[in-house]
């Protein structure tokens, strides 16, 4: 072993290491690996640029934003009032099929926040039995076509840039239908043993809602229980955070000082109650507008506040709201609100003078409070947007034109008809994908180029070899599965494929039955809630909690790897 594969090994642990056991970004990490690889000399600046422009990433680029114009029309929204009606089991099953054939086409969260919302709203039925479902259903949708996902993308642009041919548009068909078969019967049998909560049903550390005393309050020298703060309905005073000081619990005997932040929990619908102290200003305080429109969001794992606190990331400018309560599912909250970094799938309560404005935050917020965010096409700009969509992928299907070509065409014409606007394709540029499969492209492309996974997988092949191909291909499959649970799936598929290929290499067989046990092990999202974004989207807004992914995602994952395992050489033979 070289200097140079000590250094690749090096990278690479670290990143398995960053990705699965820390809290850094993966835009960071695969960044990083990028910029240290031209820094040591191991890869060219032309070639980490040849990289980025690989055309199945421009295909994923192009996919993103002409999906934000897609988001636009009523087709989703049509879909959802579809959906609920009839018995549970009905609508369950409506939910899930109508997630799956969306999700085929169509970004996973966008799908997701589409329907979040509408089940949320939707009184007949326990969310807490459909939410869940709903992300398990649109990651198996997402296995049918070669678009449904990023992770199919990214595989197919690892077998371009090593000179393979590219995968069509429906070669995950046949394999996707035997597993959205199969995690679809798993849904209908699992789901009701899912807990019921209420949309009212709340712990008593639900919200967390962030006062402040004036100078000039008469709360000021007066212990808590005289101020009346113990005994307000549905609201408990949890800490005081005085300075630097947090005390917590908080006594009835506390006395009160000037600029003592208090931290109440519970139900922000009675955070009214707390106006009526003179002295006593909340933390989203707007012109006696508080109550008239408080619209609840849910962080999107695409923002860009994500890690940021609400004073860092100067929230109130930025968006136009003021945050009047967070709440995150599964951790009490302390301190003060606006020095708590966000993560995806945090609750936010809002109070915006415009609740329909926050529309043009899709990237950052998901909206499932009451606001309806009616869409501002025209009838004529929805039909051309949904029949360019359709016509786009048919040519590409077809074979009449490269998908990032009719891609890359359909995306003018929105941009001419006033689908989308500049500003809203900047907004939700993918630039932190982009970083990720760059830099994971380049880490592979080193690994390739300097022999180290040649090495690897000749290592592996004598390993398997007294037990054959079979043993290669599941374990293949069952690395890319883990890495998936521990990181992300784009970042599993990225660290698996080269190892796959290498093995199908040393073999002497088709590269295809591989490549997709990497495609379907790294969807394989279902046990851990932050394996995948859509489940951090649903997670506090489902009251659930990590055993309800373990109770429920155990079962689809193993249903959902025998079925997947079995199809895949039928489909694809060695």
């Amino acid at each position: 072993m070289t200097l140079v594969h000590g250094q690749l090994l090096v990278l690479t642990a670290s990143v398995f290491v960053g990705l699965a056991f820390t809290r850094l970004r993966p835009v960071m990490l695969f960044s990083a690996v990028g910029l240290a690889l031209v820094l040591l000399g191991q890869l060219e600046v032309e070639r980490l640029l040849q990289l980025a422009a690989n055309p199945a990433v421009i295909s994923l680029l192009l996919l993103i934003l002409v999906s934000a114009g897609m988001e636009k029309t009523r087709l989703l929204s049509w879909l959802s009032l579809k959906l609920f009606r009839g018995g549970y089991l009905a609508t369950l099953a409506r939910t899930s099929i109508g997630a799956m054939v969306s999700s085929a086409f169509l970004n996973n969260t966008a799908v997701v926040a589409a329907l979040m919302g509408r089940i949320r709203s939707h009184r007949d039925q326990p969310p807490s039995r459909l939410l869940l479902p709903l992300s398990y259903a649109a990651i198996l949708g997402g296995t049918l076509t070669l678009v449904g996902t990023s992770t199919n993308l990214i595989v197919n642009s690892f077998l371009v840039e090593l000179g393979q041919p590219p995968l069509a548009l429906f070669d995950f068909l046949p394999v996707g239908l035997v597993a959205c078969g199969v995690g679809f019967v798993v849904l209908l049998l699992v789901s009701p043993t899912l807990p019921i909560h209420s949309v009212e049903e709340e712990t008593p550390d639900s919200y967390f809602i962030d006062a402040k005393i004036e100078p000039n309050s008469p709360l000021i020298g007066r212990s808590v229980e005289a101020n009346g703060l113990r005994s307000l309905e549905r609201l408990y005073l949890a800490e005081v955070v005085r300075g630097e000081q947090l005390i917590s619990p908080v006594t009835p005997q506390t006395e009160l000082q000037a600029g003592d932040k208090l931290v109440f929990c519970g139900d922000v619908r009675a955070v009214g109650l707390l106006e009526r102290f003179k002295g006593l200003t909340l933390f989203a305080h707007s012109s006696g507008e508080l109550q008239r429109n408080l619209t609840e969001v849910v962080v999107s794992p695409t923002s860009t506040v994500i890690g940021q606190t609400l004073k860092s990331s100067d929230f109130r400018a930025r968006f136009g709201a003021a945050v009047v309560a967070m709440r995150r599912r599964g951790q009490v909250l302390s301190g003060k609100l606006g020095q708590i970094p966000l993560q995806a799938g945090d609750l936010l309560v809002l109070s915006c003078a415009d609740p329909k404005g926050l529309t043009a935050q899709a990237r950052h917020f998901v909206v499932v409070g009451d606001a309806e965010l009616s869409p501002n096409l025209s009838l004529w700009q929805e039909l051309m947007t949904v029949a360019g969509f359709v016509t786009a992928l048919g040519l590409s299907a077809a074979g009449m034109l490269d998908l990032a070509a009719s891609l890359g065409l359909l995306l003018l014409v929105m941009l001419s008809f006033g689908v989308l606007n500049a500003s809203e394709v900047r907004s939700r540029f993918p630039f932190e994908i982009w970083m990720i499969i760059t830099g994971a492209l380049a880490m592979a492309d080193s690994l390739a180029q300097s022999g180290l996974a040649t090495l690897a997988s000749n290592w592996l092949h004598q390993l398997f070899n007294g037990e054959g191909v079979w043993v290669a291909y599941v374990g293949v499959f069952f690395i890319s599965l883990l890495l998936t649970e521990l990181m992300t799936n784009n970042a599993a598929a990225a660290l698996a494929l080269p190892l796959a290929l290498g093995l199908a290499s040393a073999f002497g067989v088709s590269a295809l039955p591989f490549v997709m046990a990497v495609a379907y092990g790294a969807s394989a999202s279902f046990i851990s809630p932050f394996s995948y974004q859509t489940h951090l989207m649903v997670m506090s807004l489902g009251n659930y909690r990590k055993r309800d992914f373990v109770k429920m995602g155990l079962p689809l994952s193993l249903a959902y790897s025998a079925s997947v395992l079995w199809a895949i050489p039928y489909v694809f033979p060695f």
